[in-house]
């Protein structure tokens, strides 16, 4: 089950023919893109998801992408939507065909939750670290690496998730050469202590979370405190319990990393997971 829509709001066939072969989104990955949680017909964080878009675009240095055409192109693949309650609604924005006349591509595609994505949200998850090969002081000096946007050049994020499982592991987490604790390829790392989460800085070159930002909200308003700040690995391992978070895996939990068994935390990750959906209750 796939929808397609373009960006001018018409749906369109997920198997035909839209994008060219000079596409520079296809030949380079000069874009970028977003994935949104929608549940019931609700998309989750859509404004949030959209200003990081706008942010990437400002950092790959892209025309200001049309919110109200994504607002429009979103909706109509929701409402065409005729699958499992939950889906993955991605939107991707190119600078497009390297030959064309400068107009960027645009569209929406609905996705079902790969069936892993929700395993893993019950069962947990085991995680390596990865070298990421830069240091946090290098970040604000060097935004040619586009570190913190979102954007299509996803093959280094995709090769340390297929590491990851070619060593008995399911995620990875970056770690900077300092040792600094990053993010996942596709999520955000969170540590709980007590009744605290701490999460590390956008400015270790890092993307924000849409869903570690909403589940801080609900956190907050319940009396935890949170706080954005560098972790290192010995805050992983010491910690009551280490989750990644991401908008189709939600909140799931890590119980082992580099091979060490982490807390069990499962009445620990089932208050967060009432926390984050108590924002959409």
């Amino acid at each position: 089950m796939r929808v397609l829509a373009m960006l001018d709001g018409t749906l369109a066939d997920p198997d035909g023919l839209h994008i060219r072969v000079d596409d520079l989104g296809l030949t380079r990955g000069d874009g970028i893109f977003e994935t949104i949680l929608v549940v019931d017909g609700k998309p989750r964080e859509l404004g949030p998801h959209l200003d990081r878009l706008e942010r990437s675009a400002r950092m790959l240095e892209l025309p200001t992408p049309d919110r109200a055409a994504f607002e429009r192109c979103a909706q109509v693949v929701i409402d065409a939507w005729t699958g499992p309650d939950e889906m993955a609604l991605k939107i991707v924005y190119t600078r497009g065909p390297e030959f064309g006349d400068g107009t960027p591509t645009g569209y929406a595609m609905g996705v079902p939750i790969a069936e892993k994505v929700l395993r893993n949200r019950v069962a947990g998850v085991r995680a390596i670290t990865l070298d990421r090969g830069f240091e946090p002081s290098i970040v604000a000096s060097t935004p040619w690496l586009l570190l913190g946007a979102k954007s299509l050049s996803y093959a280094v994020n995709m090769a340390a998730l297929r590491w990851a499982e070619s060593h008995d592991a399911e995620e990875a987490i970056f770690v900077a050469t300092d040792g600094s604790i990053l993010e996942g390829p596709t999520s955000n790392v969170v540590v709980a202590d007590g009744r605290t989460l701490r999460t590390p800085p956008p400015a270790l070159g890092i993307l924000r979370g849409t869903t570690q930002g909403a589940l801080f909200r609900a956190a907050e308003r319940a009396g935890w405190a949170t706080k954005v700040e560098p972790l290192r690995l010995a805050d992983l391992t010491s910690a009551d319990g280490v989750f990644l978070a991401s908008s189709v895996r939600k909140i799931t939990r890590v119980r082992m990393v580099d091979g060490r068994p982490l807390p069990e935390a499962a009445e620990l990750h089932a208050e967060l997971s009432a926390l984050y959906e108590s924002e959409y209750a």
